[in-house]
């Protein structure tokens, strides 16, 4: 695997790539990799010739009480991760690269109605710095495909949004989570679980799995999505917000509506945990 941190040098390769006839696919990530990033590689090879990665802990998503300070980079862990997983590129570019006028003169993206309420009310500007940078990086990579974990469901739809809406020629893959064994979703914040929030945090997914269990006979939304607020809380959690939407729009769902999404967020110690499920009523 090559790794580049210049623009110059990452265009030279993909474009060379592309003349040869080859696909480019482009899995964009904030470094300090697990198993569920690396999932997001192997199902990036299955769709292309060529992979393409990013290792980029974006500011601008990151709101002013948020943690990219003490976020993790693990830099040499993930080159050998991505090697090992046959990764083709990696692009490690700085901040000054990718904001070379400083983000308070940086042209944006915004993407509304998907990236209002959820994760959007709970971090102001937070999709906007997301839409901001993976546009950025797209017309930087100029991939056929990306690939992007359905953990961070709403950041799928904001992207796929903004990839529609502005006619980007790209594939967006919406790839499974990848799980522990409790139920956790693998997220980087879990290294913030000490030992024993670590035996709790499950219970934001347990609790999904029960809510999308009753939405098969119930279609009480509010009132569901308060029994399982209550069950999460009294697990030791703190409950950011629990919503069955419709699951492209992301609107409140309705008795109408056949495929639905369970959005939900908690605060376990000093990790904010997000997770999401789909549910495809039979009615």
């Amino acid at each position: 695997m090559k790794t580049v941190s210049e623009i110059k040098e990452l265009r030279a390769q993909v474009k060379s790539w592309h003349q040869q006839g080859l696909k480019v696919a482009f899995v964009p990530t904030m470094g300090n990799l697990h198993a569920g990033h690396i999932s997001l590689v192997a199902e990036a090879q299955k769709h292309a010739d060529k992979v393409v990665t990013s290792i980029f802990v974006n500011p601008m998503q990151f709101g002013a009480n948020e943690d990219i300070g003490s976020y993790p980079r693990t830099m040499v862990a993930d080159q050998q991760k991505l090697t090992s997983a046959g990764a083709d590129l990696l692009f490690t570019p700085t901040a000054d690269i990718i904001y070379p006028k400083g983000l308070d003169k940086q042209s944006y993206v915004e993407v509304p109605n998907v990236s209002e309420g959820y994760c959007g009310e709970s971090r102001p500007g937070h999709f906007r710095g997301v839409a901001t940078v993976v546009c950025k990086l797209f017309n930087l990579v100029q991939p056929d495909v990306a690939c992007f974990g359905l953990k961070d469901y709403q950041q799928v739809q904001v992207i796929q949004t903004m990839v529609e809406d502005l006619s980007m020629p790209i594939d967006i893959i919406a790839v499974a989570t990848v799980r522990e064994a409790s139920g956790l979703a693998l997220s980087s914040r879990n290294g913030y679980l000490t030992e024993e929030e670590l035996k709790i945090a499950p219970a934001l997914a347990q609790n999904i799995q029960w809510l999308a269990e009753q939405l098969q006979t119930d279609t009480d939304f509010i009132g569901l999505a308060k029994k399982a607020t209550n069950f999460i809380d009294n697990a030791g959690l703190t409950t950011d917000y629990i919503h069955i939407c419709h699951a492209r729009t992301l609107q409140p769902a309705s008795e109408d509506d056949h495929k639905l999404v369970i959005l939900a967020a908690a605060h376990c110690g000093k990790a904010r945990l997000i997770d999401n499920l789909q549910v495809f009523l039979s009615k």
